[in-house]
């Protein structure tokens, strides 16, 4: 069982979070604080669904941002390890999002094949094979559930690096900390 618990406050931010990369990212981006500069690296690698409703608040220079349906990293993984191994990344934040697509995604075949054909210029059959040949891959059910679940298998991947999972609420634009049913950070 998961718990959100929102941002509208210093206060709000979890105590594990305090004075991390998670800590700016969350006092910029929802209560607008400016972050102190750093040594001009990025501080935090941010995964995130390619939807376009979502637009982050970032300081220059603070974080890289990986974007992909449904936010998920599965086969992705040498872009992780470039970001910490080269890039000197230590945090991860993992934001899922409110209405999500991927969520639904092997329900919307007749939608994506449709749109195949008109916009892409494809025959319907190709589409069809191509929607039934990946679909299943790229559906993640439960937003939350799914980059809580992501958040474990990158921990066990990368011990050495925090990895947080976030809610970005679209209806409001706010980032929302997923926390276990003690309030500690999932």
């Amino acid at each position: 069982m998961t718990r959100l618990i929102p941002v509208d406050g210093v206060e709000a931010i979890l105590p594990a979070y305090r004075g991390t990369p998670i800590d700016r990212l969350l006092r910029h981006h929802n209560l607008g604080q400016e972050p102190p500069r750093t040594d001009r690296r990025a501080e935090l690698l941010i995964s995130m669904c390619m939807d376009h409703r979502k637009y982050l608040m970032l300081p220059t220079e603070f974080a890289f941002v990986l974007r992909s349906a449904g936010g998920n990293l599965h086969g992705r993984e040498f872009e992780l390890s470039f970001a910490i191994a080269v890039g000197g990344v230590r945090t991860i934040a993992l934001l899922a999002h409110t209405d999500c697509r991927m969520t639904r995604v092997t329900g919307m075949r007749d939608a994506f094949v449709s749109g195949l054909v008109e916009r892409g210029g494809w025959a319907a059959d190709d589409a069809a094979a191509q929607f039934d040949r990946h679909a299943e891959r790229y559906e993640i059910g439960d937003a939350v559930e799914f980059v809580c679940s992501e958040v474990d298998r990158l921990r066990r991947l990368y011990p050495g690096v925090q990895v947080a999972p976030l809610l970005y609420r679209v209806e409001d634009d706010r980032l929302v900390q997923i926390a276990g049913p003690d309030g500690s950070p999932r």
